[in-house]
C-alpha cells in the first residue's frame, strides 16, 4: 500500500515523467510487430494513459483546460472505435486528428509552464524532454492523416502504399532532431510542407530550450539578492 501511494505521489509530482516512460513503453512494444487483439488492445491501453497523462498535464500548466480535455476526450473515443474495429477512413482521420491536438496542447501546456517559472528543477528536465516527444508524436499523426487523404504521400524503397506508424514516428524524430536518418521521403506537396515546418520548430524549440535551461541555471546560482531584481 505504501509503495503504490509513494507511486502517486510521484505521479503527483512529475507527470512529465510518467509521459516519457509511457512513450518509450509504446515505442518498445512497436517492435514486436504483431497484429493479433491481445497486441492492438494493449497499445490502445498505452496510448491511453499517455492521453490520461497528457489531460493531467493540461490540468496543471497554463493551457485552455476545457479545450484540451476535449482534445483529449475525442482521442480516447474514436480510437476506442478504431480498436473494436471500426476502420472507416474518416474515423482513422478523426482520431488522429484529435491525438494531434491533444499532444500539440500538452507540449503548448508544457512550454508555457517552463517559460514561467523562474528556477531550473527536475521537472523542468522532464518537462523539456516531453514537449521534444510530444511534437514528435504530433507531427507523426499528422503524417498518418496526411497519407489517408492523398495515398503514396511517401516514397520507402522498401515498403510500397500506406508506411507503418513506425516510419513515420521515425521520419517525425529524424526531421525533429535534425538527423536526416530516415529512409522514408515526402514526396506529396502536403507532406512536404509539414516536413518543412517540423524541421522549423524541432531547430526553433532546440534553440529556445536549450537558452531557457541556461537561463534557469544562472539565476540558480545567483545571490538571493540579484534574484529578485
Amino acid at each position: 500500500m505504501q509503495a503504490l501511494t509513494d507511486v502517486w505521489k510521484a505521479f503527483r509530482l512529475l507527470p512529465s515523467a510518467w509521459l516519457i516512460v509511457l512513450q518509450f513503453m509504446i515505442l518498445i512494444l512497436s517492435v514486436v510487430v504483431n497484429y493479433s487483439m491481445t497486441y492492438r488492445t494493449l497499445s490502445w491501453l498505452l496510448g491511453v494513459l499517455v492521453l490520461l497523462v497528457i489531460a493531467k498535464v493540461i490540468r496543471q500548466t497554463p493551457m485552455f483546460t476545457i479545450l484540451g480535455l476535449s482534445f483529449v476526450g475525442g482521442a480516447v473515443l474514436f480510437s476506442s472505435l478504431m480498436l473494436v474495429g471500426v476502420n472507416h477512413v474518416m474515423i482513422q482521420i478523426t482520431a488522429h486528428a484529435f491525438e494531434a491536438a491533444a499532444y500539440f496542447s500538452a507540449a503548448y501546456g508544457l512550454l508555457r509552464y517552463m517559460f514561467e517559472d523562474r528556477y531550473l528543477t527536475k521537472d523542468e528536465l522532464f518537462a523539456a524532454a516531453a514537449v521534444f516527444t510530444l511534437l514528435a508524436w504530433g507531427f507523426a499523426f499528422l503524417y498518418s492523416i496526411c497519407q489517408l487523404i492523398i495515398p503514396d504521400s511517401f516514397q520507402n524503397s522498401n515498403m510500397d502504399g500506406l508506411q507503418t506508424w513506425l516510419n513515420l514516428l521515425f521520419l517525425s524524430f529524424s526531421l525533429q532532431s535534425a538527423t536526416g536518418l530516415s529512409d522514408l521521403v515526402p514526396i506529396s506537396a502536403p507532406a512536404r510542407v509539414l516536413a518543412m515546418f517540423q524541421m522549423f520548430t524541432g531547430v526553433m524549440y532546440l534553440a529556445l530550450i536549450v537558452s531557457r535551461l541556461i537561463t534557469l541555471q544562472y539565476i540558480a546560482h545567483l545571490p538571493k539578492d540579484d534574484r529578485s531584481n
